[in-house]
């Protein structure tokens, strides 16, 4: 699994400029409030998800977005939706919790979990993620998001989160 020093350097390597700070652990996402003041862009909440089927998701939203997972299942064409499990979470993205991260893609090598991306987050410049751990906040352009999701081979689904719809990028 790749580290925190692996991502950064992978982030480099293709180019993109990151910021990271680092801070105290932040577990959920009404801490830390103090900093993400000090941090411009949209903020995350990340959740790492299993539907009935057995398909992982992981999606990203801006913090404040509200998300109903018993509404959200047939607009992304899953199974019943539920809380992915420790120990999945740390095979396929390398994080535990209190970290998960749209940057855990990077080690999902096998493209097990189907990434959905909040159309608000889609439109934050810059965007703000966990570098693999909770301890700082590594921040990259929305290009440069993107330019990372093409390098790992990802394809995100966009979601209006408000009018519970598929968004067309």
């Amino acid at each position: 699994m790749k580290t925190r020093t692996d991502l950064l350097a992978f982030l480099a390597a293709q180019g993109i400029a990151a910021t990271t700070l680092d801070h105290p652990a932040v577990f959920r996402v009404g801490e830390g409030d103090e900093i993400k003041a000090a941090l411009p862009g949209g903020h995350t909440k990340n959740l790492f998800l299993k539907d009935a089927r057995g398909q992982l998701w992981l999606i990203s939203a801006l913090g404040e977005t509200a998300i109903d997972l018993k509404r959200l299942h047939p607009v992304i064409g899953s199974a019943r939706l539920s809380f992915g499990s420790p120990e999945l979470m740390l095979e396929t993205l390398g994080v535990t919790p209190g970290s998960v991260t749209a940057f855990g893609l990077i080690n999902d090598v096998d493209h097990r979990v189907r990434f959905v991306l909040d159309a608000a987050l889609a439109a934050a410049d810059p965007v703000n993620f966990h570098p693999l751990t909770n301890t700082a906040t590594t921040a990259v352009s929305q290009t440069g998001f993107r330019r990372f999701l093409a390098a790992v081979g990802v394809e995100p689904l966009i979601v209006d989160f408000g009018a519970m719809a598929v968004v067309r990028d």
